[in-house]
């Protein structure tokens, strides 16, 4: 028992600093959008600069949220091949395994943009940020994919999620074509990350409180480019984009299980 008894106190000390993680994110939100997104509006009347700044701004408190988690042993992290990312209108497709993915990308990368849930544009702690930043609604229908190729033919980084989800337990992924939409019909490169979280942690269905037994390490690679003009089947069908999106989603989905 004696032995069991630093174990436990540090997956309680994790557990705790894992809710006052939380709460700094929820409150580190709200004070964006009362004190510094209304300043930011009076101070920056050119929309395409307060956007600029905006996504800056995130990023920043995204960083720092990160660091906070690491400083506190909810978390270590590791990034490879972060220069890649030090570049303008790229297409980031990424694996989903933990609930914070989402940050940690976003907290590396420059003028990153996303696509973004309708309900978060409702949440009083994300609505402010996430309209602040010009982030693209899930809920513009048909414009969706046209939305996601202006903001990366404007300088924006955008980051894909292809699951649309996080990842299952069992580790099977299932992509949606949006993905490969934007990249068939974008006609642009795609620079795959692939996220490994071990032990696993804030995964698909799991409470933030249980807590593995020992802190989780983030391993964050960023990897070559992928051409798509290189993928056999969807260069052939490009005068049928419907056709070459279902063979590149298909082709990415075999890419990201056997890579992760």
């Amino acid at each position: 028992m004696l032995k069991r008894l630093p174990h436990l106190l540090n997956k309680y000390w994790r557990v705790g600093c894992t809710a006052i993680s939380f709460t700094a994110f929820g409150v580190g939100g709200l004070a964006l959008r009362l004190f510094i997104f209304p300043l930011l509006n009076l101070l920056v009347r050119d929309e395409q600069s307060r956007t600029i700044w905006a996504r800056r701004i995130i990023r920043l408190s995204f960083r720092a949220f990160v660091e906070l988690m690491s400083t506190l042993g909810v978390l270590s992290y590791r990034i490879s091949g972060r220069e890649r990312l030090q570049r303008k209108g790229l297409l980031i497709l990424a694996n989903h395994p933990s609930l914070i993915d989402t940050v940690l990308l976003m907290a590396f990368v420059k003028q990153a943009d996303c696509i973004v849930k309708s309900s978060l544009w409702r949440n009083p702690f994300t609505r402010g940020p996430v309209r602040a930043a010009g982030y693209i609604s899930n809920t513009q229908g048909p414009e969706l994919v046209d939305d996601c190729i202006s903001s990366m033919r404007s300088g924006g980084n955008l980051i894909i999620f292809p699951e649309g989800t996080r990842t299952p337990a069992d580790g099977n992924m299932s992509f949606k074509r949006g993905a490969a939409n934007v990249a068939v019909r974008g006609a642009c490169a795609i620079t795959p990350v692939i996220i490994r979280c071990t032990p696993a942690t804030l995964g698909k269905g799991n409470k933030w409180w249980k807590v593995p037994a020992t802190m989780a390490h983030f391993e964050i690679e960023i990897q070559q480019d992928i051409d798509i003009r290189d993928i056999p089947g969807v260069t052939g069908d490009a005068g049928n984009p419907t056709l070459a999106a279902r063979q590149l989603t298909y082709y990415l989905q075999n890419y990201f299980m056997k890579e992760s």
